[in-house]
């Protein structure tokens, strides 16, 4: 039995969905609180449904941030483009997130055209509202609700903060009535090794500015807790030619090391606990190809 108040609970699932790089991941950390997503300069870097949970009052929010909806060139972006939407699909509410900088560009054009497919109450947010001129973001909002029909509309600054309050109260208010199903202390329904593992595919982004990247991927191989109160983790980095095994590798196995400092870092702050990480590269030929790899990271595989 999840703890939670005597009466009056609400509990729902609220779906962020945008194009890559809006700033869904950011948002929801701030809405949680915490990390529980990656967040990168480069797009396209969530690739599954990610959950993030939230109390506002009495009702717990369930966050799902979507891998961003853009135009699929191979199988991934597929499975991505299709998980997205159905989480959209699968929402009590659908948060729609769109860059107040580049406005109503082809990529914001078309997820409000795949909206007209979706029948759950939706919600405009208009991010990263600093940095664009008021009389721009009016006309923008103007455009945009002509698009199409949302409940309610908010201008935020995902990164700052601003105007997050007021968007989450409002979802708490329309979440409908029933039992939480979290513990009120639970930021995330991720294992806390999928976690490290999407904490060291961050580092990958943020070190290795190729291509690279997009084709790799990380699995925590295991996860030992040690007497001391510490953890061991090795983890596996997969890459698709050994010319990309080298890369990450870098000089004197460089790159792999500061890879490893800083996912070692951030994996001991979200565990609480000091962390032994080992990074492991392999090469696996056509792993974007194989079944059992979108399974691991939740994505349906596109039949073609």
């Amino acid at each position: 039995m999840v703890d939670q108040p005597a009466d009056n609970t609400r509990c729902g699932f609220v779906a962020l969905i945008g194009a890559p790089n809006a700033g869904k991941s950011t948002l929801l950390n701030t809405l949680v609180g915490s990390k529980v997503t990656i967040v990168s300069h480069k797009v396209q870097t969530t690739r599954a449904l990610v959950r993030g949970i939230a109390l506002e009052g009495n009702a717990q929010l369930i966050f799902v941030d979507t891998p961003g909806i853009f135009a699929p060139k191979r199988r991934l972006d597929r499975a991505m483009v299709t998980s997205a939407w159905s989480g959209a699909q699968d929402a009590d509410v659908v948060s729609v997130l769109i860059d107040a900088r580049k406005g109503l560009d082809d990529e914001a054009n078309a997820i409000l055209t795949g909206l007209a497919a979706v029948r759950q109450p939706k919600i405009l947010l208009l991010n990263k509202i600093d940095l664009v001129e008021r009389e721009k973001l009016l006309a923008l909002t103007q455009a945009t609700n002509e698009r199409a029909t949302f409940a309610a509309t908010f201008m935020i600054s995902a990164l700052k903060g601003d105007g997050v309050g007021d968007a989450k109260r409002w979802l708490g208010e329309k979440m409908p009535p029933g039992p939480w199903l979290y513990p009120p202390d639970q930021m995330s329904d991720a294992p806390l090794r999928q976690l490290a593992a999407e904490i060291t595919r961050e580092k990958l982004f943020e070190r290795l500015h190729q291509e690279l990247p997009y084709q790799s991927t990380v699995e925590t191989e295991s996860w030992k807790d040690l007497r001391n109160g510490s953890v061991r983790i090795e983890q596996i980095i997969y890459v698709e030619r050994e010319s990309q095994r080298k890369i990450v590798l870098g000089k004197a196995g460089a790159t792999i090391k500061a890879i490893g400092a800083d996912a070692r870092r951030e994996i001991a702050e979200i565990a609480e606990k000091p962390v032994h990480l080992f990074l492991f590269v392999k090469v696996r030929e056509g792993w974007g190809n194989d079944p059992e790899r979108y399974r691991g990271m939740g994505l349906e595989f596109p039949k073609e």
